[in-house]
């Protein structure tokens, strides 16, 4: 891809994503998704691959669907109560139609269905973009109008989110499907507590995006697309690939790493809430994640690889995606000490 265009590309991706999160007006917020969205489809599609053309034609035709309805949602919500104002969102309508919006933008089940497929067409540079960075303005949109939304219907959302990421995660045996699904449950968690406890929904975020980050980071460190050659990566990068499996485990939300943290969270808000129910079955629900999370870990360090090929140690020339990969590797499993200071965050 030409330097020039994918330095557009992203200055326009930083552009939209802070236009959204700092307006108050529902037009503007819809001028930053629009913004996001054109500037993601070049990077989708830079490999002129069949597959990734049909990745950005998905991602275009299903983000131009979810904008609709953003917009019609707001102009219904102004057509009643006169207010453009995000946080006052009060029709009945417009809500529903606002959690359909942001779902699809999202990949909430029963909306998931273009995320995998557009995960699968992408680079892996990109689909770390679309499961961290492309989240965050739909996400900031849940925040700011969760007064007003409907907790039956997400909580049910979330829970189908949940089993669903877990559930189709199982059979998976590309790299990417595999942390599609692994995304769609993480949201699942997001927004059953958006009702309860917003702030909890941001911190979630920031933690999944820390840790989903030094995934990718060391997945296209080792080029690592299939479970196949995932068994063979510890031969390149023995010490990243042992790391690796920290990180996995982390994203399951063991203990005592990071990415127990905002479950342990979680389950305390719904328990306080008195939806001790809810939180039983999203903690079960989460088993099924927990054992793709170890198939990889185990492809990753323990399983040998079928020939014994020797492999030459790769020498690591690009310094900044070194550093990006470490401390995002180091932050996704040492910061549960921190939890108090990370309670502030928000």
């Amino acid at each position: 891809m030409n330097p020039q265009a994918k330095f557009v590309s992203t200055i326009s991706l930083l552009l939209g994503t802070s236009i959204t999160i700092s307006s108050n007006h529902w037009v503007m917020a819809w001028a930053g998704l629009e913004i996001n969205t054109l500037a993601i489809l070049p990077l989708i599609s830079k490999s002129h691959h069949p597959r990734a053309i049909e990745a950005s034609t998905k991602y275009f035709l299903v983000q131009a669907t979810a904008s609709t309805l953003l917009l019609f949602s707001s102009m219904t919500n102004a057509w009643f109560s006169g207010q453009w104002d995000i946080t006052q969102l009060t029709h009945p309508m417009a809500c529903t139609l606002l959690t359909t919006a942001i779902s699809i933008k999202l990949g909430l089940v029963p909306f998931h269905f273009w995320f995998p497929e557009v995960l699968q067409g992408s680079t892996l540079s990109t689909c770390l973009l679309l499961a961290t960075i492309m989240k965050f303005p739909p996400t900031t949109l849940f925040y700011l109008t969760s007064p007003s939304l409907n907790p039956t219907l997400l909580s049910l959302m979330a829970v189908a989110s949940v089993a669903l990421g877990g559930w189709m995660g199982l059979n998976q045996t590309q790299v990417r499907k595999i942390l599609a699904f692994s995304s769609i449950a993480h949201l699942g968690w997001m927004t059953i507590i958006l009702i309860y406890n917003p702030n909890l929904t941001l911190i979630t975020f920031y933690l999944y995006t820390m840790t989903t980050s030094a995934i990718f980071f060391t997945l296209n460190v080792t080029n690592t697309l299939k479970l196949s050659t995932m068994m063979t990566a510890w031969t390149k990068i023995p010490s990243l690939t042992s790391v690796f499996m920290l990180t996995l485990l982390s994203l399951t939300g063991l203990p005592p790493l990071t990415g127990f943290l905002p479950k342990w969270l979680i389950i305390m808000e719904l328990t306080k809430q008195e939806l001790t129910m809810m939180a039983t079955i999203i903690t079960l629900l989460s088993l099924l994640g927990l054992f793709f999370y170890l198939r990889l870990a185990y492809c990753a360090t323990i399983t040998l690889p079928p020939n014994f090929t020797n492999y030459m140690k790769q020498w690591q020339t690009n310094k900044l995606v070194n550093l990006l990969t470490t401390t995002f590797t180091a932050l996704s499993i040492m910061l549960l000490p921190l939890s108090p200071m990370i309670l502030t965050i928000p």
